[in-house]
């Protein structure tokens, strides 16, 4: 009896091949645009970066002056991923420079390499 259960149930299953259950959006870390990330300049304060980009995702002890910011997106029933890193750097309390996939505003004076 259970044997024919599930043979049925399988079997129910091919009935509908375009049918599946629907997946949810995930987003993980602190989500980053470019705009954002345009509004940092050097010379900001730790709150002042805080309040442009979120409190960082990676804080690291041995290293108090570098916060890590990561977004990842994966959309409702795609396989694509989407994946943001920057890493922001501070020296004597006032933001540095900034590193990763969304960059900064250029600073001015200063031309592309």
């Amino acid at each position: 009896m259970l044997i024919l259960a599930l043979s049925f149930l399988v079997a129910g299953c091919d009935l509908a091949p375009g049918l599946s259950p629907y997946q949810i959006e995930i987003q993980q870390g602190n989500y980053l645009s470019q705009e954002m990330v345009a509004q940092l300049k050097p010379g900001l304060t730790r709150d002042q970066v805080r309040f442009v980009l979120g409190t960082p995702l990676v804080s690291d002890i041995f290293h108090e002056e570098r916060w890590d910011y990561v977004f990842m997106r994966q959309r409702a029933n795609s396989s694509e991923i989407e994946y943001r890193r920057i890493a922001v750097f501070f020296e004597d309390g006032k933001l540095k420079r900034v590193e990763g996939d969304v960059m900064a505003a250029a600073v001015p004076g200063r031309t592309a390499q």
